[in-house]
């Protein structure tokens, strides 16, 4: 880790008054919620199907048991709890800091930490509404159900998270563009910026300074004033020691 690139990212977070965050699945990795891409991932384990094919619209509909029995044991995480980098990121909101977050993420952890302004491209799993009536259901119901959740008219309860074949929300797509767009500072962590549209997003950035916190690589490094190579929470150790607020 570069000692004097860490630095100046310090510097960067107490001069600016307009910083806003894009993370993805990298941000909670420290969480105990594993990633998809990484060679420990999601997608490089066994299953019999890929998981990109269970985690689709149209699997979904076709086999929703196996959907939940996947779904319940690898994409809900209730024990994860808020680490440095989400805490952090709070840490920086409350000072004025922050603008708001822009997560790839579906666990909810930006919020434990107390962030308030956080946009999720992806949905969340503490949402679930039924497919018949519309009505909405927390993550215990998902947890404590058995096979397929069913609401009390019947219908299937399925999870507020963008599977494959389904479009982002409009409405949470245009406010994190036009959030980012107006940003002074961007903070890109724990994304390989490799999932559209949600990576094109970066192109929408007009700001003086745009930060990559990533351990490996990504499509965008060429555009970045500061490029990290480091684990996110190790990045924002200082914000919570409060040498980023002096």
């Amino acid at each position: 880790m570069d000692q004097a690139v860490l630095e100046r990212f310090h510097l960067l977070l107490r001069e600016s008054k307009n910083i806003v965050f894009f993370g993805g699945a990298g941000v909670s990795t420290e969480s105990g919620i594993p990633d998809f891409r990484s060679k420990d991932g999601l997608y490089r384990q066994t299953y019999r199907y890929p998981p990109e094919t269970i985690i689709s619209h149209d699997f979904f509909c076709l086999h929703p048991e196996e959907f939940f029995r996947f779904y319940r044991d690898k994409m809900l995480w209730p024990q994860a709890r808020p680490n440095v980098a989400h805490l952090a990121l709070a840490r920086l909101e409350e000072e004025g800091r922050l603008r708001g977050v822009v997560t790839q993420n579906i666990d909810g952890l930006h919020q434990a930490a107390g962030s308030k302004n956080v946009l999720e491209l992806h949905g969340s799993v503490h949402r679930n509404t039924c497919q018949g009536c519309g009505k909405k259901y927390g993550l215990d119901f998902i947890l404590q159900s058995a096979g397929i959740p069913r609401c009390s008219c019947g219908g299937i309860v399925k999870p507020d998270v963008v599977l494959y074949g389904e479009n982002l929300d409009t409405a949470t797509l245009q406010q994190s563009a036009a959030l980012i767009k107006a940003a002074d500072v961007l903070i890109v962590g724990g994304t390989s910026l490799a999932v559209y549209p949600a990576a094109g997003l970066v192109d929408m950035y007009r700001g003086r300074s745009l930060a990559l916190i990533n351990l490996t690589p990504t499509p965008y490094d060429w555009r970045a004033d500061l490029i990290i190579q480091c684990r996110i929470g190790n990045a924002f150790e200082a914000v919570l020691n409060s040498e980023c607020s002096r």
